[in-house]
């Protein structure tokens, strides 16, 4: 008796590619409800349209528009439960000092992101907590943006108290009317100034009038405000 036999056939088995569960969430913060988080959006959108979708998972981005003094602030608080519930691996900056800007608060940071596992990009600063020499410059970096929020103030208010010993009002606003403007926003003023960027696009930048550009403009020409 005879039998025929047939060759099984082979089966070719692709593996399944890897696709993260876990979110990336990208943080914006501004300092005021007056400024707005557009000039840090489009670096950002580039970044994560560089990046593989099933690697970034889903995509969260948190806001808010509160000091960097303290981590006291709805979108960061959202955000740190996001990442204590394991939802976040990865978060993602426009710039180290829109995390905060004291050197206590975002060293202890740094150190919850590596217990976590976290990954921190900061597109302005190049840091990767994953290396000795990322977590250095991010502690470095840290220190030196809490020194400059601290000569910031210092120097705005000299600038105000000189100011006021020559008579001056600080802002120039009409009688009855108060007009406030950030250390932050004066920074911002003068960098663009210095950059050659028209009055108009300054204004919308920083969300204050084009008048009150020239006249924080016209305190700094005067010496009664100090900026680096």
């Amino acid at each position: 008796m005879s039998y025929s036999t047939t060759s099984p056939q082979s089966v070719q088995v692709v593996p399944r590619k890897s696709v993260s569960t876990s979110q990336t969430a990208v943080y914006v913060r501004v300092s005021t409800s007056q400024q707005t988080t557009r000039s840090q959006r489009p670096d950002l959108e580039r970044w994560l349209s560089a990046q593989d979708p099933d690697r970034l998972g889903k995509v969260a981005w948190f806001e808010d528009k509160a000091t960097g003094k303290n981590m006291n602030r709805p979108g960061w608080r959202k955000l740190q439960e996001a990442i204590n519930t394991g939802k976040v691996k990865t978060v993602v900056v426009w710039r180290l000092d829109r995390l905060g800007r004291t050197a206590s608060g975002l060293c202890k940071l740094f150190e919850d992101f590596q217990a976590k596992k976290v990954r921190l990009v900061s597109l302005k600063d190049s840091i990767d907590l994953g290396t000795a020499s990322g977590r250095l410059i991010a502690n470095v970096l840290a220190s030196v943006a809490a020194y400059e929020t601290e000569i910031r103030g210092e120097r705005v208010k000299a600038g105000q108290d000189a100011a006021r010993s020559a008579g001056k009002s600080w802002g120039g606003s009409p009688k009855g009317r108060l007009l406030k403007v950030t250390d932050e926003q004066v920074e911002a003023i003068i960098k663009m100034k210095a950059e050659g960027i028209k009055i108009a696009r300054i204004a919308r930048t920083v969300n204050l009038s084009r008048l009150t550009i020239y006249r924080v403009l016209e305190r700094y020409e005067q010496g009664f405000i100090h900026a680096e």
